[in-house]
């Protein structure tokens, strides 16, 4: 018999603390959605093959998915997915802040040296969404590999 079910309130409390780290990542990939859907005109002048408003609302489209996977689905793939858009999002973010990689291929040149409230504000989401979705998929995996 597993623990949880000879106590209840560990159970519940277990509970309330997962839903309360998907409330905390869904908050933060909303943010970013929000930063990154506002910001993508301004940023269509930026451009090779694609732009990076294009790119921009890419990122804002899969953060709005992330944020339905991970409030009505609450599944390990949609959190791995979630986490994987906020981490991408924020190691472009800061790979662009503090590199000037270049155009290459199809993508710009989206060097920005600059730390703007907008940036400043996605960096935070994004750091906020991977840190809550991060203990969601080491329970998960956890609780896959003990024994009953």
């Amino acid at each position: 018999m597993s623990h949880s079910a000879t106590n209840p309130s560990r159970h519940s409390n277990r509970t309330l603390v997962r839903g309360g780290l998907r409330v905390v990542a869904a908050a933060g990939l909303a943010v970013d959605v929000a930063v990154h859907a506002r910001l993508a005109d301004q940023y269509d002048a930026v451009k090779a093959t694609v732009s990076e408003g294009t790119l921009f609302r890419a990122e804002a489209a899969a953060a709005s998915l992330a944020v339905l996977l991970v409030l009505l689905w609450r599944h390990r793939i949609g959190d791995a997915f979630a986490w994987l858009v906020a981490i991408a999002g924020l190691a472009a973010l800061l790979l662009y802040r503090y590199v000037d990689v270049g155009a290459h291929g199809p993508l710009p040149n989206m060097y920005e040296p600059i730390w703007s409230t907008d940036k400043t504000t996605a960096a935070w989401a994004q750091t906020a969404a991977a840190g809550a979705l991060t203990p969601l998929l080491l329970w998960s995996r956890l609780r896959r590999h003990t024994p009953a």
